[in-house]
């Protein structure tokens, strides 16, 4: 039986948005950068690092909607992410190689855990957080730079 599941943003909506020019992203508080190491660009749709000399956007996402926790964040996002991807009670490898902090909330937004922890550790974490039946979402964060990586929902 699966406890939990982890999808990586849809593509789609972001997909005009590299066909805009520098100026006009910038205009939108949007950036295009290029990738300049493995590990530092973890893509929201992928679930997974883009490789040095990949072109992605850097823009604002709202990541949690609901109630006094409303938040929003900067996320990366690859061109060439073509699809989301999906992962069953396993973390995505770049969970793995951060330091991060796990956000627990129930089914209205009100957050009820928070750890930081190193990714390596964040199995055991999130199996403790997700061992609350109240806990609907968990959303992982990179600790160090507050970037939203992933939403961990109840499967």
């Amino acid at each position: 039986m699966n406890t939990y599941r982890i999808d990586g943003l849809a593509p789609e909506p972001f997909a005009p948005l590299f066909a805009l020019d520098d100026a006009s992203l910038h205009a939108h508080g949007m950036r295009r950068v290029v990738a300049d190491s493995p590990t530092g660009y973890p893509c929201r749709v992928s679930l997974a690092n883009a490789a040095p000399g990949e072109t992605l956007l850097l823009l604002t996402y709202e990541h949690h909607t609901d109630g006094p926790y409303r938040a929003s964040g900067p996320i990366y996002v690859r061109e060439a992410a073509a699809r989301a991807m999906h992962f069953e009670d396993e973390l995505p490898p770049m969970l793995r190689t951060r330091y991060l902090s796990l956000r627990a909330y129930d089914g209205d937004g009100w957050m009820l855990a928070a750890r930081t922890l190193d990714g390596a550790d964040a199995d055991a974490a999130l199996a403790e957080v997700m061992a609350d039946p109240a806990v609907a979402t968990v959303h992982a964060h990179n600790a160090r730079t507050g970037c939203f990586l992933c939403a961990i929902a109840r499967a």
